[in-house]
């Protein structure tokens, strides 16, 4: 059966903001803007060897009704949480936490100099699990499935599954509702990679070094530049005389409403207002 190949419909700069404590990031979408990404919601990277950029962190705050999911490329990071809950995220590890009906938590760096990179996605949850009790999945970096490509490169398989010359891989995350495909993928120079992708699933590439063509050998991204890939099952892409780093997103649209305020997103308004009560009231995480 012949494949069809998605090509780049929309393309998307980063835009460089702060957020916690002063923290410099470059945001890439949020709910705000145009372009929705449904069921992803939020992706920012974050990337500074200067101290100042990053040492206040994201002190205590709340979430309710989606997921964040924390990729750390270099750096320290400790999370903790309202119930005690403590994860240490270094070079390499994922933390996937699954907020849904209330988390109060921190994102602190652990280091006071050098080079803090990584990112974070806010995925949505379906209206049927945004109440249900939150969870944690704490991903060290040698639990994550690491395929070594011929020519040069390598694929990381945090969430979703990868079929390649040698068959299906599974990624470390599983059992997620929207099905996500979350994978951190290097290729060298002159290199071609094909990744099988649901045709009805929403799929980004976002590439954070270097340049990469994406469906089509003159539709390039370069570093900073998120694209947005329609229409097709397999997403083929390219390396020219570069090098390039990137991850690859992929999820099922939940086609549901979003409303979204602050640190919660719910389906309606009245859903939203709950949730602030119920963090003045001090029942959020209850």
């Amino acid at each position: 059966m012949n494949k069809q190949n998605r090509q780049l419909a929309t393309v998307v700069a980063g835009q460089n903001t702060s957020d916690g404590a002063g923290v410099k990031l470059k945001r890439i979408f949020n709910p705000q803007q145009k372009h929705k990404f449904d069921p992803f919601l939020l992706f920012d990277e974050f990337g500074s060897d200067e101290a100042a950029d990053y040492i206040g962190g994201f002190p205590d705050h709340p979430h309710r009704g989606f997921e964040t999911v924390t990729y750390m490329l270099a750096g320290a990071m400790l999370h903790r949480d309202h119930l005690g809950n403590e994860g240490h995220l270094r070079q390499g590890d994922v933390q996937w936490m699954t907020a849904a009906h209330g988390i109060i938590h921190s994102e602190m760096p652990e280091q006071e100099n050098g080079l803090l990179h990584g990112f974070q996605l806010w995925l949505n949850l379906p209206a049927k699990e945004k109440m249900k009790p939150p969870h944690y999945r704490d991903i060290a970096a040698k639990d994550i499935p690491h395929i070594e490509l011929a020519n040069g490169g390598y694929i990381k398989l945090i969430a979703g599954d990868y079929v390649g010359g040698t068959g299906k891989q599974s990624g470390a995350v599983a059992g997620v509702a929207t099905q996500p495909l979350y994978f951190d993928v290097s290729l060298s120079p002159q290199q071609v990679l094909d990744i099988p992708v649901d045709p009805q699933h929403t799929a980004l590439v976002y590439v954070y070094q270097g340049e990469l063509a994406v469906g089509s050998s003159d539709k390039i991204l370069t570093a900073g530049q998120l694209g947005q890939l329609i229409d097709g099952d397999n997403i083929h892409l390219e390396t020219q005389t570069q090098s390039a780093q990137f991850l690859v997103l992929a999820a099922m649209p939940l086609n549901e409403p979003v409303v979204q305020s602050g640190p919660f997103v719910m389906n309606t308004m009245e859903e939203i207002e709950q949730a602030y009560r119920d963090y003045r009231d001090g029942v959020l995480t209850q």
